[in-house]
């Protein structure tokens, strides 16, 4: 027997918002890679330290961007992928923070502890929500 669990309201509260907020995240990525930090205000000393990061760095930042909006697309798509993507995005955040804060020296207009922190909590906790509605049924 096939039982359909109903999907809460909170769901579509939490995957559209997190999807709002990791896309500030997919656009600062595209604008970068697209060589148009200008156009959103950076000065040459922001546009250099974003031009020296490595192949590699780039590879966890984009993991860590892209792995966060499939994330949210899929928690409201109620995939139970959404728990595989939201880990690889965890990865590429763990990476790209390696080589911001041990390998690089970011520009001080760059720092903002309180935004890095933000994306964790933020990206922890779509961790714990997709879990939980996994467990409950909700993500298929």
């Amino acid at each position: 027997m096939d039982q359909t669990v109903k999907t809460p309201w909170h769901l579509w509260v939490v995957g559209a918002l997190t999807l709002l907020w990791n896309s500030v995240g997919g656009f600062s990525y595209t604008m970068t890679r697209l060589g148009k930090l200008a156009d959103l205000g950076m000065g040459a000393e922001e546009i250099a330290y974003f031009a020296s990061h490595p192949v590699w760095a780039n590879t966890f930042w984009a993991l860590g961007v892209w792995g966060a909006i499939a994330g949210s697309l899929l928690i409201l798509l109620r995939s139970r992928h959404a728990v595989t993507a939201i880990l690889i995005a965890i990865v590429g955040l763990i990476g790209s923070n390696i080589y911001q804060y041990a390998m690089s020296e970011i520009p001080e207009s760059l720092q903002s502890p309180m935004l890095t922190g933000l994306i964790w909590v933020t990206t922890l906790f779509m961790l714990w929500y997709s879990l939980r509605m996994k467990s409950a049924g909700v993500l298929r």
